[in-house]
């Protein structure tokens, strides 16, 4: 089904399966605004087992999700964008539009 999408779309397809089923999943499930690399890692491998889909689809998603301002790295450190920490508080289901406007909002 990729294989028929155009370069964008297909992007955008990737970044928001990473953040619905393996970012926010995980953000809820820590209860904290930062993440390990290895606490991804974690979530991811059982995300690809679960599906059977490789985990190289997940990888370009998660870069993704750095350039687009949602996700930022600070040292061995993973967080979110500042104006999503209120819906983790929440515990409310933060999907991936609400992500993108939220983080692109000034």
């Amino acid at each position: 089904m990729l294989e028929e999408k155009g370069k964008y779309a297909s992007a955008t397809q990737n970044r928001r399966f990473v953040w619905e089923k393996v970012m926010w999943p995980l953000i809820l499930e820590l209860n904290t605004t930062s993440f390990t690399n290895q606490q991804y890692k974690k979530r991811r491998d059982q995300v690809c087992k679960e599906l059977d889909i490789p985990a190289s689809r997940i990888a370009g998603g998660f870069v993704s999700l750095l350039l687009k301002g949602i996700l930022y790295k600070e040292n061995d450190l993973y967080s979110i964008h500042y104006r999503l920490i209120p819906y983790m508080r929440l515990g409310a289901n933060c999907d991936y539009s609400t992500a993108v406007r939220e983080a692109s909002t000034k």
